[in-house]
């Protein structure tokens, strides 16, 4: 994706490979202060960590409020919004249904037996208790009340990163770059860039090209992350299952707005779960989706095309 005269800087950080492209290349004092970044935001929101804030609310004996930074509001209410217009299917708890499934902090991707209800979670008649965002999580502004449960941003919180690393080029100076978090990414400048969509079976194909100029992409596939039979990271928050009929999405957002790369994540997530049409009522975007059996949409407005 690299033009000729464009500079890349890469490296590793929260499971996945970066690359952040610009016409000049990065200074140290840029270099630290993106790596600087990623590191906060991970030593707060990563299940995979012993010594992060979502780690201590998982590993809780009661139920206690908590405080995050202030870069939570922005996540929090997306998250809301995603739950509320996917039905609870997009849920920052499904932490738990990801541990069982075996994606859990030592990567065993051993499926586990459902464990016996929660006492200190709200009682569901009939059937083990199921905590929820909207039902179990008091939220006041950053601050959060819950019981014992596992966060996981996954759904919205890498496209997020990307905005807050974008943030901190602009703080910089920075006009023109390439945030890439392997799938997630925002452009700015005045030159648009091409971007090959993925096949989700093949990598070696793309199923369609991109064209963005001062927008966020985001990708998701049932690909990325699967293990055994049918598992994979994208889960149903009211199931805990794994999505099955769609198995790739892409969502286009524009520049602007608090956080438009986390939009777009989140929003490829919930096309897993949710109609494109019920998802306008409240999000402006444009999309491609790809189902099991190869069919594969696009929307009107979306930059770019799909190959035959």
């Amino acid at each position: 994706m690299a033009g000729p005269a464009a500079s890349v800087f890469a490296f590793e950080a929260i499971g996945t490979s970066w690359q952040i492209e610009t016409p000049v290349p990065l200074g140290p004092a840029e270099q630290s202060a993106v790596l600087s970044r990623i590191e906060e935001f991970d030593r707060v929101y990563s299940r995979f960590r012993g010594d992060s804030l979502v780690t201590a609310i998982a590993s809780a004996e009661a139920v206690g409020s908590y405080e995050f930074p202030a870069d939570s509001d922005v996540l929090f209410e997306l998250y809301d919004r995603l739950a509320a217009a996917t039905a609870g299917a997009v849920d920052p708890l499904v932490g738990r249904d990801l541990e069982l499934l075996g994606y859990d902090r030592d990567y065993s991707l051993r499926p586990a037996p459902s464990p016996a209800p929660n006492p200190a979670l709200r009682p569901v008649a009939g059937a083990s208790a199921r905590a929820t965002w909207t039902a179990d999580v008091a939220r006041r502004g950053r601050t959060l009340t819950t019981a014992p449960a596992v966060i996981d941003v996954g759904a919205a919180g890498k496209g997020y990163l990307v905005d807050l690393v974008a943030g901190v080029l602009r703080e910089h100076g920075r006009t023109e770059f390439v945030v890439d978090a392997s799938g997630d990414l925002v452009h700015a400048g005045p030159a648009s860039v091409r971007i090959g969509l993925e096949h989700p079976l093949d990598p070696t194909k793309a199923i369609g090209v991109a064209t963005l100029q001062n927008a966020s992409l985001c990708a998701s596939a049932s690909n990325r992350r699967a293990w055994g039979d049918g598992l994979h990271h994208i889960v149903d928050g009211r199931t805990g299952s794994p999505a099955r009929e769609v198995i790739a999405t892409w969502v286009v957002t524009n520049g602007t707005g608090a956080a438009p790369t986390a939009l777009a994540d989140g929003l490829a997530t919930a096309l897993f779960f949710t109609g494109a049409h019920r998802l306008a009522e409240t999000f402006h975007f444009s999309y491609v989706r790809m189902y099991a059996d190869g069919r594969a949409e696009i929307s009107r407005d979306f930059p770019g095309e799909l190959f035959t």
